[in-house]
């Protein structure tokens, strides 16, 4: 008899659906997409380390430093400063007790002293334009056109001194000496200016012991001596518009020699103006003589070495003036520690009072 088989269930159709189902309950992810997934995280976690640790750096580092700056320099209040300050130097003990000098070095760290100096100096310089202001001379009022011709001699010797006439609010003249360590500059600053220049020509005056300086012209002098010097002095500081005598009372006086000198200068093509150093002149004699013109000193302002003085002289120039329509006043660069500052301070009542200024080569003081 043949044995009965029993059919089994199809083993490859169970396997198969077992299959599908199992691939249906899991995903799959393609390996390109995981790689990029992987990078993706992987920059992300960069990004937020780089992040992380720029905060980190910036909280910190600079946080600190900035803080610290501005705690140094801001945020100590007077009573934190004041036990901090006395162990640094002995002599500041006594400056933190009070609160006052505490306000001043917070405002004056930078420069201790030049700002407590500054502050002063503003100061006196309004005082004093107030007191310019204010100042009244009484001077009388102009007449007959009265003009005002400021000579000052000795130039050459101090440019600060000289400076501080050249700022002067009206025309001037300065006399600078020659062969001495700042004709040139002296010359140069004046022509700078806009003011005018001569040379003042050192001669040898009636007291022979007394010294006239380099460049000078003495009585054992010959005419060709005389001619020479007196070009070599001109060149060294022209050009220039005239000249004036320094000492010189001697030589003025001697006619013979100021016959070379007004030769030679009506040469050169300027002028000569005679300080009147000796009342024996023969400047005038000996122009007249020649046919030659000339200027001549009227007032000293400063030989008394005082402003009292100088306002004095100053008032009997403007009496010349007011009579003969001119004068020529002289004065010294090394009075510049008074005279510059009277003459700023009467300009603007002279100005009112219808006064009129010019340099010697413009002047009405001319003399034929």
């Amino acid at each position: 008899m043949k044995k009965k088989t029993t059919r089994r269930a199809p083993a490859k159709k169970t396997t198969t659906r077992q299959k599908k189902s199992s691939r249906k309950s899991s995903v799959y992810i393609p390996a390109y997409k995981a790689i990029i997934l992987c990078l993706s995280v992987i920059a992300i976690c960069v990004v937020l380390l780089l992040v992380s640790t720029i905060s980190g750096k910036t909280e910190s580092e600079p946080g600190q430093e900035v803080l610290s700056s501005i705690a140094e320099r801001f945020e100590p209040k007077p009573e934190e400063v004041a036990p901090a300050e006395p162990p640094k130097t002995e002599t500041k003990k006594a400056e933190p007790k009070k609160e006052e000098p505490k306000k001043q070095e917070k405002t004056e760290a930078p420069k201790t002293e030049a700002p407590k100096k500054e502050p002063a100096k503003p100061d006196k310089t309004e005082k004093t334009e107030k007191t310019e202001k204010a100042v009244s001379f009484g001077f009388e009022k102009a007449k007959n056109g009265a003009q005002l011709c400021f000579v000052f001699d000795d130039g050459g010797q101090n440019l600060d001194q000289l400076k501080k006439f050249l700022e002067l609010p009206f025309p001037i003249t300065v006399a600078v000496l020659p062969q001495i360590t700042h004709s040139v500059e002296a010359a140069q600053l004046v022509r700078k200016s806009g003011n005018e220049v001569i040379l003042h020509q050192p001669m040898q005056s009636i007291n022979n012991s007394i010294n006239p300086g380099p460049g000078a012209i003495t009585p054992d002098m010959t005419d060709d001596q005389i001619i020479a010097q007196l070009f070599i002095n001109m060149e060294q500081i022209s050009p220039i518009a005239g000249m004036n005598n320094h000492e010189g009372s001697g030589i003025t006086a001697d006619a013979q020699k100021m016959e070379i000198i007004l030769q030679t200068v009506s040469e050169y093509g300027i002028y000569f103006l005679d300080s009147r150093t000796n009342v024996e002149t023969t400047v005038p004699y000996v122009a007249g003589e020649l046919g030659y013109s000339y200027y001549e000193r009227n007032i000293f302002l400063d030989n008394e070495k005082t402003r009292e003085n100088a306002l004095a002289e100053l008032k009997k120039g403007l009496a010349i003036a007011n009579k003969s329509g001119s004068v020529i006043m002289i004065g010294h660069i090394w009075s510049a520690d008074f005279l510059p500052l009277l003459l700023q301070q009467a300009y603007p009542e002279l100005v009112e009072k219808g006064y009129t200024f010019s340099v010697v080569s413009t002047s009405k003081a001319r003399k034929n």
